[in-house]
């Protein structure tokens, strides 16, 4: 069985979908002019020490954002002011800036005159899922991303382009949805919120000969596989609570084994703490890179999503994307994506500012 690991280029951003027998395995996406800094190194200088805290606030050149550095009882001699080398563990998420760690090894005896800033850059999101799937065949939908393939993984790369399949760009485009389709004619709704995630599983009314309570049991134990298997390709990650359909909260008690043997395969390691008094299952997932919903809500996810409309068939006769002043604001601070939009579409278009239009929203026009 074969394993394909896709590349679907638009302008600044790639679609990276790992496949195998036509299942979507693994999904992210990329954006090669805007990382998260994930695995960065970084020149750095302690600005504030904050004890309460357990750490320090580092400046790493980035301007106003610093990263956290937590510091144990053997690092209390460094100081405010002192130059270290530190690597991003977290991105900036949810309104908090990044997370640091300092390397393994020796810290190197830095001068007072070193300026923050950054070494070296982490792996990419490719570099990251195709070191996760190392049999996965590379397949580049484009010369746009088969350019981006670095020359260590280019071994791997079928050398002819190859579109995704539609079944997958259609599993893709699902994942964009708040409501997961699960098995048994069940479904969830997924609500992130600042503090967590809230996911409520839904199921029709039995029909089959069992107890109701029997019945609804196997209807959830079959279901979370595939709810668990979305939670991993959209990286929802922190706390995560999990309401299950139609169930007595004694007979969720149940559901703790199989939870945790089915989180074993998620890379992450995600732990389930336990089912709740309220019977919600309670699972804890690493947050390190940004969630898919971020990706695609924030307001960089927007101006990218309003280029990929200019770019579709049913835009093809626009000569004018007409945008929110704070979308089109960032438009124009990308203006080789939009050129790479430009050139693809094989015609130009303008960018116009419509203060009537909804915040973080476009349409695609004709000129008058």
């Amino acid at each position: 069985m074969t394993q394909q690991l896709y590349l679907a280029y638009t302008p600044g951003e790639l679609r990276l979908a790992v496949v195998q027998d036509d299942e979507l395995l693994d999904y992210t996406l990329w954006r090669p002019d805007f990382p998260d800094g994930v695995g960065d190194l970084y020149h750095g200088r302690i600005a504030t020490l904050v004890p309460a805290m357990g750490g320090a606030f580092v400046n790493i050149g980035l301007g106003r954002q610093q990263g956290f550095l937590s510091l144990s009882g053997n690092q209390a001699q460094l100081t405010e002011g002192h130059n270290l080398i530190v690597q991003v563990t977290r991105a900036a998420l949810g309104g908090k800036g990044l997370r640091l760690r300092l390397p393994q090894g020796t810290q190197p005896d830095l001068p007072a005159s070193s300026q923050p800033g950054l070494i070296s850059r982490g792996p990419t999101p490719l570099e990251r899922l195709a070191q996760l799937w190392p049999q996965a065949e590379l397949c580049a939908d484009s010369p746009e991303a088969a350019a981006l393939i670095p020359p260590a993984l280019r071994d791997r790369r079928r050398r002819l382009f190859q579109p995704v399949p539609a079944s997958i760009n259609q599993a893709c485009d699902a994942l964009a949805d708040t409501i997961v389709t699960l098995p048994g004619r069940m479904s969830a709704s997924i609500t992130p919120t600042p503090a967590l995630i809230a996911i409520d599983m839904d199921a029709p009314p039995s029909a089959s000969g069992q107890t109701k309570q029997t019945a609804q049991f196997a209807a959830n134990r079959d279901a979370l596989p595939v709810l668990l298997h979305q939670i991993r390709l959209r990286n929802l990650s922190g706390a995560i609570l999990i309401d299950p359909a139609g169930l007595a909260v004694k007979k969720r008690q149940a559901l703790l084994e199989p939870v945790r043997a089915m989180l074993k395969a998620d890379p992450l390691q995600p732990r389930c703490l336990d089912i709740t008094a309220l019977g919600l299952i309670e699972i804890v997932r690493a947050r390190i890179h940004p969630s898919l919903p971020e990706l695609l809500t924030s307001p960089r996810g927007r101006a990218l999503a309003a280029l990929r409309a200019m770019c579709s068939e049913d835009a093809a006769q626009a000569t004018q994307l007409r945008g929110s002043l704070r979308l089109i604001a960032i438009l124009e601070t990308i203006p080789q994506t939009v050129a790479d939009c430009a050139r693809l579409r094989g015609k130009p278009f303008t960018l116009k500012s419509d203060p009537s239009l909804p915040d973080l929203s476009w349409r695609t026009d004709t000129n008058d």
